[in-house]
C-alpha cells in the first residue's frame, strides 16, 4: 500500500462573494471549506472533466441550433402568409364608397376584437400553422402565380 504524502497548506485569496457562496455551500453539505475547494480544483484541472464540460457545450449548442432553426422556419411561414393574404387581399377587395367606407370605419374596433378573439381561441387550441405547412413542399406556388 503507497503512502500518499501528507497535504500542504495553500493560500488563495478569493472574492469576497466567492468565498460567502464557498462557506454557504460547506455548512450546506456540512464539508470543510478545503475539501471542497480542492475537489473543485481537481474537477478544474481534470482533462476528462474538461472533455465532458466540452460535450455538454456542444449538445447545448446542437439544441440551440435546432431550435434556432425551427424559429426561423416559423417566421418565414409567417412572413410569407402575411404577404399571400395581403396580395389577396388586395387582389380581391374593391375600394369602398365613400358612405359604405365610414359605416366600414366606425365597425373596425368591433370587427378587430372579433379577430384577436379568433386568433386567440387558435392559438389556445391548435393546431398551429407551422404544423400544417409541410417542410416537403417545393414549388407549388410557382406554377400558381400565387
Amino acid at each position: 500500500m503507497a503512502i500518499r504524502p501528507k497535504k500542504r497548506k495553500f493560500t488563495v485569496y478569493l472574492d469576497p462573494e466567492v468565498e460567502k457562496a464557498l462557506s454557504d455551500f460547506a455548512a450546506r453539505r456540512d464539508r470543510s471549506q478545503s475539501m471542497i475547494a480542492e475537489a473543485a480544483i481537481a474537477s478544474f484541472l481534470s482533462p476528462d472533466d474538461a472533455e465532458r464540460r466540452e460535450a455538454v457545450v456542444a449538445r447545448r449548442l446542437d439544441q440551440i441550433d435546432r431550435r434556432l432553426a425551427r424559429v426561423e422556419r416559423d417566421v418565414g411561414i409567417s412572413v410569407e402568409t402575411m404577404a399571400v393574404f395581403i396580395r389577396f387581399w388586395l387582389a380581391t377587395t374593391p375600394a369602398l364608397p365613400e358612405p359604405a367606407a365610414k359605416a366600414a370605419r366606425s365597425k373596425v374596433s368591433e370587427r378587430y376584437e372579433a379577430f384577436i378573439a379568433a386568433l386567440g381561441r387558435r392559438l389556445a387550441q391548435g393546431p398551429k400553422l407551422r404544423q400544417e405547412v409541410s417542410d416537403d413542399v417545393q414549388g407549388t406556388d410557382q406554377a400558381g402565380g400565387a
